[in-house]
């Protein structure tokens, strides 16, 4: 028996329906209070792994507190996805961001009070704990007023991740000298270049001279690092490929705007490789004959 057209509408109205179900039971079940979160900023893993190894490269050495440096540095990156969470929430509050960033929070502190209490070093260290929890109170403020997208923001957050290098570095040779602090820098630098380049992909913010300016800036204090003997002079040029790797998007403007995500994230990873291999063997110590 043929439908009325008044039934068609019911049908194709009970099927979407039937299919809207289970995408809203998945999405249920990924809400619910004792799911881990995960932070879905995929570049920011990149570069809290490139950043800790090159202050490992530095130390020419891995112990076993530099592996807990690098749980407490991967712990405290985790809770700050779901304390940006929260505070977008205003004035609701959510168990789950509240459990999760509790754990990574809380495991973040405890190795970090362990590494401090077993370090001979501790000035050094505390200033590097006071530098991440300015930048996370930032961070939180900014994210309050609504500008977590900010160019202040994200060179904030980068600089943030870039700690792990200095980290790495103190608590495996109880040190931290000017050299590992201008390793820093050049780290904040060279990825904070992706914010002015991945900002071309969008009208709204599109500013190629804003990108000039950032990247003239850069290689000028890469230059002055090398002056002043906080880097040597390979190191400092490691920051060549941020500019290899900004020309040839400007170069190819069209393309890098259109793309798909997946090929901008894989030119920062080759670059960020390549930035990695270019330290590391800088830091490589001299061959004896």
């Amino acid at each position: 028996m043929a439908l009325s057209s008044s039934q068609k509408p019911e049908v194709k109205a009970d099927q979407l329906q039937s299919q809207k179900q289970p995408l809203k039971q998945n999405r249920q079940k990924r809400n619910r209070w004792y799911t881990p979160t995960i932070s879905p900023e995929h570049g920011a893993y990149v570069v809290l792994m490139v950043s800790f190894l090159t202050g490992a490269a530095t130390a020419q050495q891995w112990t076993w507190a530099t592996t807990l440096a690098l749980i407490c540095a991967f712990c405290g990156f985790q809770a700050e996805h779901p304390l940006v969470l929260q505070i977008k929430q205003r004035r609701s509050w959510k168990p789950r961001f509240l459990l999760w960033m509790g754990v990574y929070g809380g495991a973040a502190i405890a190795i970090a009070a362990y590494l401090y209490w077993r370090s001979s070093e501790r000035e050094t260290l505390l200033l590097i704990y006071s530098a991440a929890l300015a930048a996370t109170l930032v961070d939180g403020v900014l994210v309050w007023q609504r500008q977590q997208k900010s160019v202040l923001n994200e060179l904030i957050t980068f600089a943030a991740v870039c700690l792990s290098a200095p980290l790495a570095y103190q608590v495996t040779t109880e040190a931290l000298p000017l050299s590992v602090i201008g390793l820093w820098i050049l780290n904040t630098l060279f990825f904070s270049s992706a914010i002015f380049s991945v900002k071309l992909r969008k009208v709204r913010t599109a500013s190629v001279l804003s990108g000039v300016v950032f990247h003239a800036l850069a290689t000028s204090i890469a230059v002055l690092l090398w002056q002043m003997h906080w880097l040597m002079p390979i190191t400092a040029a490691a920051f060549g490929i941020a500019l290899l790797k900004f020309g040839f998007i400007l170069w190819q403007k069209d393309w890098y705007c259109h793309t798909k995500i997946q090929s901008v994230a894989m030119l920062e990873t080759v670059a960020s490789l390549l930035f990695l291999a270019i330290l590391a063997l800088s830091l490589l110590p001299p061959y004896q004959y």
